[in-house]
Order: structure tokens, then sequence, then C-alpha cells
């Protein structure tokens, strides 16, 4: 004779893959994997969401600071040289505090916590 199935997992409980999930709501536009696989689950969804606006948020930031040298490069006589001085050394910079952002924000995630980021968290809570 064979053994009766066991009773479906309820919704509440966490999905096998949910440490996968969290890691995917932090690497860019990824997060979209665990935003629309796991609706049932809030706190992915909070993360992913969170995930989601870090990432545009980042790629503004970038976006802005590449404007800003292009325009520093365009003054006369030092432009060029204070362009690509402050080029050098900003974007490696921002691109490393970008990068450590997300690695905290993910950590934070496996471990049950939420990395609180001003305006960003805010939106994201109204986006729930």
């Amino acid at each position: 004779m064979s053994q009766p199935l066991p009773p479906p997992l309820p919704s509440s409980q966490p999905s096998s893959n949910r440490t996968l999930m969290l890691v995917l709501s932090y690497l860019g536009i990824l997060a979209l994997i665990p935003l629309l696989a796991e609706k049932d689950d809030r706190e992915i969804q909070w993360h992913a969401k969170h995930g989601l606006i870090m990432t545009v948020v980042a790629i503004a930031l970038i976006i802005v600071l590449n404007i800003v040298l292009f325009i520093i490069g365009m003054l006369p006589v030092v432009g060029g040289v204070v362009g690509a001085l402050l080029g050098c050394g900003l974007m490696p910079l921002l691109s490393l505090a970008i990068m450590a952002l997300f690695i905290v924000a993910m950590i934070k995630a496996i471990n049950g916590q939420r990395l609180v980021l001003p305006m960003i968290t805010e939106y994201v809570d109204k986006w729930q």
C-alpha cells in the first residue's frame, strides 16, 4: 500500500528557494524574476521592488555623473585634464559604493532584515 500524500504547505510558508530569490532581488534586472515568480511572499516582493528601485537610482547616478564630467571636460584650457582626473577618481569610487550597497542589502535580506535607504525605502513602501 502506498502512503498518503502529505498536506500541501500553506501559502505563508517560505518557499524552498527563498535565499536564491532574495539574492536575485539585488542583482539588477534579475529582480524581475522574484517579483514575478514569488507573488505570495510579501518579503520577497518588497526586496525585489527595493532592488529594482536601487538599480534605477544607481543607473541614474552614473548617467548624471557622466554628464557632469562631460561638461567639465568641455571647459577650455584645463577642462579636459580636470574632467579626466575627476572621471578616473569618481567613477570607480561611485561604482564601488554602489556595489557595496547592493551587497549589504543582499546580506541583510538573507538574514531577514531590510536595508533602509532614505527616499528609496519610502517609495517601495508606498508601492507595496
